[in-house]
C-alpha cells in the first residue's frame, strides 16, 4: 500500500508512543514484584474496573479486531454465505462472558484464597488435596500445549498488520512484535499485564468506534451500509446457512463458544486476583457490557467493511484478506490528512492492544504453570522466590520462541487458530472448574479423567470425526465439553467420591461464600 512519507511517519510515531508506553508500565510495575505471589497473581490487589477490563481485554485478543470482522465479511465475499456464523459465535461469547462472571468469579476468588492457590493447576490440585501431583502436571502441560497456538495467533496479527500497511516482511515485524510483548510481560508480571490490559481495552474501544464511524460515512449512512451486504448476497442477514443447513445442533455448537469461558486460565486468574470480593458485581456489569458493545461493533465493521472494500476496489486484489479489513480501513482514513494519519495510528494501536493484552496474559499463565507447577513442584522444591521469577521469565521467552515458530505461516487463519485453542481450554478445564466449585462429590480420579478426556476429544473430534461431515461437522468444543463432564461424574461416583477432609473443606468454603453474600 502506498502512503506518503509524512503519513507513514505519523502512523509509525503513534504506534511507537503506544508500544513504549506499554514497556514503561512493565518497567514501573516490575518494582512491585517482591514475591512470586505478586508476580503470578498481583498479590490479589486488582480493583473492580481493572479486573473487568483486563479480563475482557485478555479474552478478546486480535480475534476481536481481525478474526470476528473477517468472519462477518467473508460471509459476503466468500461465495454466498450469511451472517449466521458471526452472529451465533458472538452471541454465545456474550452469554458465556456474563455467566462466567455470574457463576464462577466469586466462588473461585473465595475458594482459591482459602486453599492458597495462585494458578489454575494449583487450584485443581489443592482442591482435591492431591499428593502425587498428576493432576497438577497434566493441567500445566495442557496450558502450555494450547497457549502456544493461541499466543501464535497474536504474533500473526502483528505480522499481518504491518505487512499489509507498510509492505514490510511479515516474519520480521512478527518477531519484533513478539519481542515487545515478551519484554513487558517478563519485566512486570501479572500486575503489568493487568494494568496494560486496562489501557489496551480503552484503546481497542476507541479503535472500534472510529472504524465503525468511517464505515458508515463511506456507505453514505447506516441504511446504505446495511443494504450493500444484502444486495451482494440476498438473504445475507439470515441466521441460517444459505441452504438452510444450520440445524439446532449446528447453532448450539456455534453458541457453545460461550462454554469456553469456564476453562480459560488467563481470564480465571483475573477472578482469583480481584482485591475486594464484594465488588465483583461491578466488574461483572462493566465487563459484560463492554463485551457486548465491542463484539457488536466488530461484527458490524465486518459487514459494513464490504462497502469500503468495494469503494476502493480492494476485492480485485488476489491477496485480499477479509481478516485485515480494519487495516485496510485505517489506511483509507490515514490518507484524509495528517490528523487522520494519527487517528489511523491509534486504530492500528487498537489491533496491537488486542493482540498484546491477550498474548501477555497467556504467556504469564503458561509461565506460572511451568515455573510453579512443574519445575518448582517436581524438580526444584527449594527454589527461592528470586529463582522462581527468573524461571517464569525464562518460560515466557521459551513460549515466545515457540509462538513465533507456530505463527510462521502468514496465511494461517487467526479465527481458526483461536477456535482450536479456545476449544481445548474450554473442554479440558471448563467442566472440572464447574464441578470443583459446585459439586461436592467430585474426586481426584474424576478430575484427572475429565481433564484428559476433554483435551483428547478436542483432537479426536477436530481431526478424525469432523472431516466425516454430517452430524460430526460441529464445533469440537461442544461434544468434548459434554464428554469431559460425563467422565468427571461417572469416574467420581464409580471410585467412591472424595475423602472426608475434601468434603469438609468444600462445606467450609460454601459457608464462607454465603457469609460474604
Amino acid at each position: 500500500m502506498q502512503l506518503t512519507t509524512l503519513t507513514t511517519g505519523l502512523i509509525v510515531g503513534t504506534i511507537a508512543v503506544y508500544m513504549i508506553g506499554m514497556i514503561l508500565i512493565g518497567v514501573v510495575v516490575s518494582k512491585k514484584n517482591s514475591s512470586t505471589d505478586v508476580y503470578y497473581l498481583g498479590g490479589r490487589q486488582l480493583g473492580p474496573l481493572v479486573t473487568a477490563m483486563s479480563a475482557e481485554a485478555s479474552d478478546m485478543s486480535s480475534w476481536l479486531l481481525m478474526g470476528l470482522p473477517g468472519v462477518a465479511l467473508f460471509g459476503i465475499i466468500g461465495g454466498g454465505g450469511t451472517f449466521a456464523e458471526a452472529f451465533w459465535t458472538a452471541a454465545g461469547l456474550a452469554v458465556g462472558t456474563y455467566l462466567n462472571w455470574l457463576v464462577t468469579a466469586k466462588p473461585l476468588r473465595v475458594y482459591s484464597e482459602h486453599i492458597h492457590a495462585n494458578t489454575i493447576p494449583d487450584f485443581f490440585s489443592n482442591r482435591f488435596h492431591e499428593k502425587g501431583g498428576a493432576l497438577l502436571a497434566i493441567s500445566a502441560i495442557i496450558i502450555v500445549i494450547f497457549f502456544v497456538p493461541y499466543t501464535a495467533s497474536g504474533f500473526a496479527s502483528v505480522g499481518k498488520l504491518f505487512n499489509t500497511l507498510f509492505d514490510v516482511d511479515y516474519h520480521t515485524v512478527m518477531i519484533i512484535g513478539a519481542l515487545v510483548i515478551a519484554l513487558y510481560t517478563v519485566l512486570g508480571g501479572f500486575l503489568a499485564s493487568s494494568f496494560t490490559d486496562f489501557v489496551q481495552a480503552i484503546i481497542m474501544t476507541i479503535a472500534l468506534v472510529l472504524v465503525l464511524w468511517y464505515c458508515i460515512s463511506a456507505a453514505g449512512g447506516w441504511s446504505g451500509a446495511v443494504q450493500a451486504a444484502d444486495d451482494a448476497v440476498p438473504g445475507y442477514y439470515s441466521l441460517n446457512a444459505p441452504d438452510g443447513s444450520y440445524s439446532p445442533l449446528t447453532i448450539a455448537s456455534k453458541f457453545a463458544w460461550g462454554l469456553g469461558y469456564f476453562g480459560m486460565p488467563h481470564i480465571l486468574l483475573r477472578f482469583m486476583a480481584i482485591e475486594d470480593k464484594e465488588k465483583i458485581k461491578i466488574s461483572r456489569r462493566v465487563g459484560s457490557i463492554w463485551v457486548v458493545i465491542s463484539m457488536g461493533c466488530a461484527v458490524t465493521i465486518g459487514v459494513f467493511g464490504y462497502t469500503v472494500a468495494k469503494k476502493f476496489n480492494l476485492l480485485a486484489d488476489a491477496n485480499f484478506d477479509a481478516e485485515r479489513i480494519i487495516i485496510y480501513i485505517s489506511e483509507a482514513i490515514s490518507k484524509m490528512g495528517p490528523l487522520f494519519a494519527i487517528i489511523s495510528g491509534l486504530i492500528l494501536s487498537g489491533i496491537l492492544a488486542a493482540t498484546m493484552s491477550t498474548a501477555s496474559g497467556q504467556m504469564l499463565a503458561a509461565a506460572s504453570s511451568v515455573s510453579e507447577n512443574l519445575i518448582h513442584r517436581f524438580f526444584m522444591k527449594d527454589m527461592s522466590h528470586e529463582k522462581g521469577i527468573l524461571v517464569a521469565r525464562a518460560t515466557v521467552v521459551l513460549i515466545t520462541i515457540l509462538g513465533v515458530i507456530f505463527a510462521w505461516n502468514p496465511d494461517s487463519s487467526i479465527f481458526r487458530i483461536v477456535s482450536f485453542a479456545w476449544g481445548g481450554f474450554g473442554a479440558s478445564f471448563g467442566p472440572l472448574m464447574l464441578c470443583a466449585l459446585f459439586w461436592k462429590k467430585t474426586n481426584l480420579k474424576g478430575a484427572i479423567a475429565g481433564v484428559l478426556s476433554g483435551g483428547i476429544m478436542i483432537f479426536v473430534w477436530k481431526f478424525l470425526l469432523a472431516p466425516l461431515g454430517g452430524i460430526f461437522e460441529i464445533y469440537e468444543l461442544l461434544p468434548a465439553f459434554i464428554i469431559s463432564l460425563l467422565f468427571i461424574v461417572v469416574v467420581s461416583l464409580a471410585t467412591g467420591g472424595p475423602g472426608e477432609e475434601v468434603e469438609k473443606e468444600f462445606d467450609e468454603v460454601k459457608a464462607l461464600r454465603r457469609s460474604i453474600g
